[in-house]
């Protein structure tokens, strides 16, 4: 066995998992078995929920059952909306209050906090009301922020109409709709990536499942897993506000020792299927909306980065200009993505526990041997 010390370990096979691969090399992704592309074009959300938490797609019964339950979980308390407002009054960072927020849900959850052991189930259900409750949440801090009423969620709209009703106070058109349940089914699950493996290593030590949600909550804050789809479309922005072609802005920031963002992944090595589907679907939201520019810039920009640099964008690439074309405010681009990826974390979590082993790495130690003490009043 080798000794090596590698820093920041990629490929290391440290569980088995059945919800979802991917082929790095071809630019393949599967949920289940389930190729993405098929699963965005005709999922829901919510099947894709049931799928990733029970293993099969639902029949039309198991569906209608499991979106009246979520629908049913999605009010918040009044002390939720208490700290909400005063996190949204201290202009508190979207994804540091979202943090803080899901991890008091737990003082309001209907069953005991803690894992419990003889009753499997109940991992799903806590996981489940978090899941249901995440967009509620967001949607009040991004409204009282802009001194508005937060909006109380409905029933009769699906999870991704109804997230955007309460941001927004009115129902999405249809083509606003599919887009953004597409982008949560997009963003669901994405393997052993570091907010879902944060979520697990909480998870192994028999904490409750609102301590490993806010654990990968914490993971996906920083700017080397989420938030890079921000940082596209501030990009887009300054070469907009520019008034350069995008190809000579980007050949200077990179001559300036600048990075693009958007660009390269640790797994794929060809173009991430995701963004296939998301530029697709930005350019389709700029064509309706007489207003092509923020594509075309992208597309320019990705043609120069492959021809010249042999790099392929990320799903974060084109997520950026649909959701800007969304009109969603640009700091919430990463909590959408926790709000969509707490699927997975939460089927990630249940299936490890099912045959839970603590996770306990070792670092070698390079420190100094066989040091003297000596008194502090020596010192």
């Amino acid at each position: 066995m080798s000794d090596e010390v590698k820093k920041g370990p990629e490929g290391v096979l440290v569980a088995e998992s059945e919800l979802s691969n991917i082929d790095g090399d071809v630019g393949k992704l599967i949920y289940r078995g389930y190729a993405i592309e098929d699963l965005s074009r005709d999922a829901s959300y919510e099947e894709v929920l049931y799928l990733l938490w029970h293993g099969h797609l639902p029949d039309r019964d198991e569906l209608a059952d499991f979106e009246a339950t979520m629908a049913e979980e999605r009010s918040v308390d009044d002390g939720v909306i208490d700290v909400v407002s005063e996190l949204a009054e201290q202009d508190e960072d979207p994804m540091a209050a979202f943090r803080t927020v899901v991890s008091m849900l737990s003082a309001y959850d209907p069953e005991e906090s803690g894992y419990d052991a003889e009753d499997g189930d109940a991992l799903l259900r806590k996981g489940r009301r978090i899941t249901a409750k995440m967009p509620t949440v967001l949607a009040a801090f991004s409204r009282i922020r802009d001194g508005e009423e937060p909006i109380e969620p409905r029933t009769d709209l699906d999870h991704a109409e109804n997230f955007l009703y309460m941001l927004n106070g009115e129902e999405p058109d249809e083509v606003l709709a599919e887009t953004f349940d597409m982008a949560l089914v997009l963003h669901a699950d994405h393997g052993l990536n570091a907010s879902t493996f944060s979520a697990m290593v909480t998870a192994s030590t028999l904490a409750d499942v609102h301590s490993a949600v806010t654990s990968a909550i914490g993971t996906l804050s920083g700017g080397l897993h989420g938030g890079a789809n921000q940082n596209v479309m501030r990009m887009l922005k300054e070469v907009d506000a520019a008034e350069k072609d995008p190809v000579d802005w980007v050949i200077q920031a990179l001559d300036e020792g600048r990075r693009v963002p958007g660009f390269g992944h640790r797994v794929y090595d060809v173009k991430d299927p995701r963004a296939k589907i998301l530029g697709e679907k930005s350019g389709e939201l700029g064509e309706a909306a007489g207003d092509t520019r923020w594509y075309e810039m992208s597309v320019a920009i990705e043609e120069y980065m492959a021809e010249n640099k042999g790099i392929a964008p990320n799903v974060d690439f084109y997520s950026a200009t649909t959701y800007y074309q969304m009109g969603i405010p640009l700091d919430l681009y990463t909590p959408i993505f926790a709000m969509s990826r707490v699927g997975g974390w939460v089927g990630h979590v249940v299936e490890y526990l099912d045959e839970n082993r603590l996770i306990r790495p070792r670092a070698r130690y390079t420190g100094p041997e066989d040091q003297t003490f000596t008194p502090l009043d020596e010192r």
